[in-house]
């Protein structure tokens, strides 16, 4: 297995609610609209993913399970959102704004009133949520997001606003919270500095310049380095990253920050 820092590969993931216009470094093939821009897992971090989502139109009302919760044939997901960019007035919908019983989502879900029954909570760069497996959740137009997850692609939609795809009823009653989203689970970059997500699954940590002592000791280990602005180099090889681009190392200490201002860095927990 290499063990090498070297830069992941991308993936562009075309989306009806993505963008035929994307914000610097990137840029749409002619004729897409992409939502969503992949960093492929390595074999050494198979279990987390990292992408970039890009929205012009709302996503499905959706939901995903936990571990405990999901099949043989399906993955938990918990995730978390860094706003890199919004619109005014780009809102996210996280939980609802009273607690419901299954039957009550399940007929607002039929019947298309579930969009007015969710808590619409106002984005803007620098906001972080945490959406734990079972959170119900959709993501408004006019946002730059980074989104953290375990690497699954396990979603159960509740409601997708006439498009003809489909929905995911009977999975996403089983497993979805019908409660509010809690105010733990949300803040900011100004708020946490440079810890902004300590969860059950990955850590996920914002730095400006070179990394802290502290920060070098809990990062011993595989790691995703992100560069939002400035770039990243790999110690004694060619693997260097900026904005738009992921770098895997084997530890922080193989990383050069010399030249970065802005990164994410994310591991397992």
């Amino acid at each position: 297995m290499n063990t090498a820092v070297r830069q992941l590969q991308t993936r562009m993931v075309e989306k009806v609610w993505g963008r035929k216009q994307l914000p610097e470094p990137f840029a749409a093939p002619a004729g897409t609209r992409i939502g969503e821009i992949w960093f492929e897992p390595p074999p050494e971090l198979p279990n987390l993913l990292i992408k970039y989502l890009f929205t012009s139109e709302k996503l499905s009302v959706q939901v995903h399970p936990s571990d405990a919760d999901a099949l043989p044939d399906e993955a938990g997901k918990e995730e978390c959102w860094l706003v890199l960019e919004a619109e005014p007035g780009a809102r996210l919908a996280i939980g609802f704004r009273d607690t419901l019983a299954p039957e009550r989502i399940e007929a607002a879900a039929r019947d298309g009133s579930i969009e007015g029954l969710l808590e619409w909570h106002d984005a803007r760069a620098g906001d972080i949520f945490y959406l734990p497996a079972g959170t119900v959740h959709a993501i408004g137009p006019g946002l730059a997001l980074v989104e953290v997850q375990q690497a699954s692609d396990t979603t159960f939609r509740l409601y997708d606003y006439g498009r003809p795809r489909e929905l995911h009823l009977d999975r996403a009653l089983a497993v979805a919270m019908g409660s509010p989203y809690p105010a733990e689970h949300r803040g900011t970059v100004a708020e946490r500095g440079v810890r902004l997500i300590d969860g059950p699954f990955f850590r996920l940590d914002r730095i400006e310049g070179k990394p802290s002592d502290e920060v070098a000791s809990i990062y011993d280990g595989p790691l995703f380095a992100l560069p939002l602005e400035g770039r990243i180099h790999g110690i004694g090889g060619d693997a260097r990253a900026g904005p738009g681009e992921c770098l895997y190392a084997p530890t922080l200490s193989a990383l050069s920050f010399a030249e970065a201002t802005v990164s994410l860095l994310v591991r397992p927990t």
